[in-house]
Parts: structure tokens; sequence; C-alpha cells
């Protein structure tokens, strides 16, 4: 599975929102920097070239529909920034956002309560 832009983790993310769009239902959804109608024709194009979406013709427009789901695609970018940015290990990876202030205590004691759980 190949790692996708930001733009297209984007259009991605409004995809799995949606369920199914055509392109002018997504460009509806995009808050910032909204690209031209054609641009986002094509990066949606590119997205199904790369086995991310596919699509139900009506006529000469097309409704797109992701065929990666998102839980997939997140455990894929999630393990490879564990190993890119934290050496495959958790641990560096937990203390670096109770580090930088994004993980509290009381969410730690319930990570650690669900890993008990799982013993």
């Amino acid at each position: 599975m190949q790692k996708l832009t930001n733009k297209e983790e984007e259009i991605m993310q409004i995809l799995w929102k949606l369920k199914k769009a055509f392109v002018k239902e997504v460009l509806a959804e995009i808050e910032e920097d909204k690209p031209h109608y054609n641009t986002l024709s094509t990066i949606i194009r590119n997205l199904e070239e790369k086995g991310f979406v596919s699509h139900n013709a009506f006529g000469n427009t097309h409704q797109y529909f992701p065929i990666v789901k998102m839980e997939e695609y997140r455990k894929r970018f999630m393990n490879t920034a564990i190993e890119t940015y934290f050496d495959n290990s958790y641990k560096s990876m937990v203390s670096f956002f109770a580090e930088e202030e994004k993980i509290s205590a009381d969410e730690l004691r319930e990570i650690l309560a669900l890993i008990e759980q799982k013993k």
C-alpha cells in the first residue's frame, strides 16, 4: 500500500466520511485551500490508480467510493510512523506524547487498564 500525499489523505478522509461521492460533493467538503474542480478530479483519479477508490459511472460523471478501509490505512500508517520516527518502540512513542503534553496521566491509566484487560 502506497503512502498518500497530504492532499490525497485529506480527500480520502472525506470519502471515508461520505462513503460515496461525486467530485462536486468532495469539493464542497473541503474547507481550506479548495483546489480547482479539475485538479480535485485528477487527485481522485490518482487515488483510483493507486487502488484506494473505485467508481460507479453515471453517464459522463463518476461517483467515487473508498475500497481501502480507513482502519486498514491507519494501521499501516501508524506502523510506518512508529518504525520511522520511534525506532519501532511504542514506549518511545508514548513517552514523546507525554513529554509534549499531548497525553495526560489519566489517559495513560486508561491505556494501562485496556492492556491489563487484554491479559
